[in-house]
């Protein structure tokens, strides 16, 4: 059993872990960052490396922050802080996932320069609330394969998450604690923010599209890997 600080610091170590570089590394021996959009995270490991990689990439990020929220919160010994009328499972819960989330767009091992943090985040979500989760991710889906356009996606759908669990509170009376709505509209802001240079893009009509499962060909000058 361990205290809050051990648990937030294990938790930002697990999200510093850079699943997209050190796959890319490992399969390719190449730096998934020197290529596509230059960024960590699984969307361009998926445009780079091809749909292996990333969805072997996507599925470790939602893992560290399931991991974080699920395993690691429970981790805990003595007196914890208040925290007023919240349920305090659930706070500390969403504080370990918050650290896995820092620790991913932050990571310690790849200087502090990682992704964006929405594979993170729904894995959190999904441990925290899995049936909201359910939820976003349908949304994501449906507006993935008509659009083509992952950004797009996750910030419809992060956006989305804070109103399914409102509707939960507040129109059906559900057991859900207010501190996932508070945290959620913190989140969807976060990754709009973390998303403004997909935004000037979409606006500009030069946003990237999700076109294939096959690697990119000649972006990491090997051809098709």
């Amino acid at each position: 059993m361990l205290s809050i600080a051990v648990i937030l610091v294990l938790s930002y170590l697990i999200g510093s872990v850079p699943s997209s570089v050190w796959l890319g590394k490992l399969v390719h021996g190449v730096d998934v960052r020197d290529y596509g959009s230059g960024n960590a995270g699984a969307t361009n490991a998926f445009r780079v490396l091809g749909w292996k990689v990333g969805s072997s990439a996507l599925l470790l990020d939602m893992g560290k922050g399931a991991l974080a929220a699920g395993v690691f919160s429970q981790l805990r010994l003595g007196a914890v802080p208040s925290f007023g009328a919240w349920e305090l499972d659930t706070v500390i819960m969403l504080l370990a996932g918050l650290a896995a989330i820092v620790g991913h767009i932050f990571p310690l091992y790849l200087g502090f320069d990682g992704g964006k943090g929405v594979a993170t985040t729904a894995g959190v979500l999904l441990a925290v609330t899995p049936l909201t989760m359910l939820i976003v991710m349908a949304i994501f889906v449906a507006v993935l394969l008509p659009s083509g356009y992952v950004s797009l996606a996750s910030m419809t759908s992060a956006v989305a998450f804070p109103i399914a669990v409102a509707v939960q509170i507040f129109v059906f009376g559900t057991g859900l604690d207010l501190s996932v709505l508070v945290v959620g509209v913190l989140l969807a802001l976060g990754i709009v923010i973390a998303h403004r240079s997909n935004i000037r893009r979409l606006m500009n009509g030069e946003e990237n599209q999700f076109s294939s499962f096959r690697p990119a060909q000649g972006m990491i000058g090997r051809g098709e890997l």
